[in-house]
């Protein structure tokens, strides 16, 4: 294969095919705007993600080692990679193939011989509902409370830590060693994935989520704003104040009356 150079700016994909002259071409179509990795079956592709951060992943069905179908299954039930798009990419033009990759959880079927424009723009679509939403959850108070945001993030792995960083707002002991103990799994790991899911660290999807709760305290108008702070677990209410609005673009006081408006 020949070297890519990896602008570590742009998204990464990965390329998953046991054929040169497909990775040659989709390297060559792709590498204007993404980093491009390259994998010649899901067990070395598996490798690949241990070590770099993947944004999304186009992977041929038949391989040998581990087939499209075996390591779209692995990654879709793997907690810390079962957030990136898949593209699956097959010969086999058959109804069924698309209903069976679609089943264990592929985002997009693609039949070769495939139309690069197609292509390119169904990378493109994907990564940027993608980012939409990861904009969208971490910039609206109270987005884990609208109904088709929370199909749109229905991922068992967040609502876990959701749950723990929830039960503990007001321990002390809240941070990413708390929470990675907790789920029983490594920081690293826990970094990938959140980082993987919306482009935060864990202190900063913490940070958020006890925002988020301290926007639906003042959504229900019964708490003074200093006692939402302090069940949040801030000692300052200036500091709240100062973190609320960082990151709403609003002071909580606003969108108090913003609540009471609508009402």
């Amino acid at each position: 294969m020949p070297s890519i150079r990896l602008d570590q700016d742009k998204p990464a994909i990965l390329l998953v095919d046991d054929q040169e002259d497909i990775l040659l071409f989709l390297s060559s179509l792709l590498q204007k705007n993404y980093r491009v990795y390259t994998a010649y079956d899901g067990k070395e592709a598996c490798e690949i993600m241990e070590t770099n951060g993947i944004h999304l992943i186009i992977s041929d069905v038949m391989m040998p080692e581990m087939d499209g179908f075996e390591f779209c299954e692995w990654l879709k039930s793997n907690d810390e990679y079962s957030h990136i798009p898949l593209i699956l990419l097959t010969a086999k033009d058959t109804l069924q193939s698309k209903i069976d990759g679609l089943k264990i959880g592929a985002d997009a079927y693609i039949e070769k011989p495939f139309s690069a424009e197609h292509l390119e723009a169904q990378v493109s679509n994907l990564l940027k509902n993608r980012s939409q939403l990861q904009s969208f959850y971490t910039k609206s108070p109270l987005a884990h409370l609208n109904q088709e945001t929370i199909h749109k993030t229905s991922d068992p792995f967040l609502e876990e830590i959701k749950q723990i960083i929830y039960d503990n707002l007001d321990n002390p002991q809240l941070d990413v060693v708390f929470v990675a103990d907790q789920m029983h799994i490594s920081r690293p790991t826990l970094y990938r994935k959140i980082k993987g899911l919306f482009k935060l660290s864990p202190n900063e999807l913490i940070h958020f989520l006890r925002l988020n709760k301290a926007a639906e305290l003042i959504s229900e108008d019964r708490f003074r704003l200093s006692e939402i702070a302090e069940q949040v677990g801030y000692n300052s209410l200036g500091q709240f104040g100062r973190n609320f609005t960082k990151q709403f673009d609003m002071t909580p006081s606003e969108f108090l009356e913003k609540i009471r408006r609508s009402r």
